[in-house]
């Protein structure tokens, strides 16, 4: 018997020499960065939203529209968005198995989290600059 017989992986797999962490790694990291990220800045989001109880809307809009709460928004809403992204995109990798679904889903799913991003940058700047 030789030994490549008790190989699992491909010869090809073995020239590049990837194994299975070649590209889920990175999806791993970014997931728990994100994640991290996200638990800051969920206190945050909580924090703010917090102090607007209780206010009528020229307060609200005044405390939204003030550049440090726009950039700690915008940053909440980019970092949970681009972690929803890879969040579902794991779970389609993972648990869809037709090829041409996984296809279409994945594609959903890029673009519907490119809409929830686009809107909500939308609306923060819309508040922020008063346009």
């Amino acid at each position: 018997m030789s030994a490549t017989k008790n190989h699992i992986r491909t010869p090809m797999a073995r020239v590049r020499g990837f194994g299975a962490a070649g590209s889920g790694t990175w999806h791993f990291w970014h997931q728990r960065v994100t994640s991290v990220a996200l638990v800051l800045l969920t206190i945050v989001f909580v924090v703010i939203l917090l102090n607007l109880l209780g206010r009528n809307h020229a307060a609200v809009v005044q405390i939204l529209g003030s550049p440090v709460v726009a950039i700690l928004m915008l940053l909440f809403v980019g970092t949970g968005v681009y972690h929803m992204w890879l969040g579902m995109q794991e779970i389609l990798l993972d648990y869809v198995h037709d090829e041409k679904l996984k296809f279409v889903s994945l594609i959903a799913n890029t673009f519907f989290c490119f809409m929830v991003g686009v809107s909500s940058v939308f609306a923060i700047l819309k508040l922020s600059f008063g346009v």
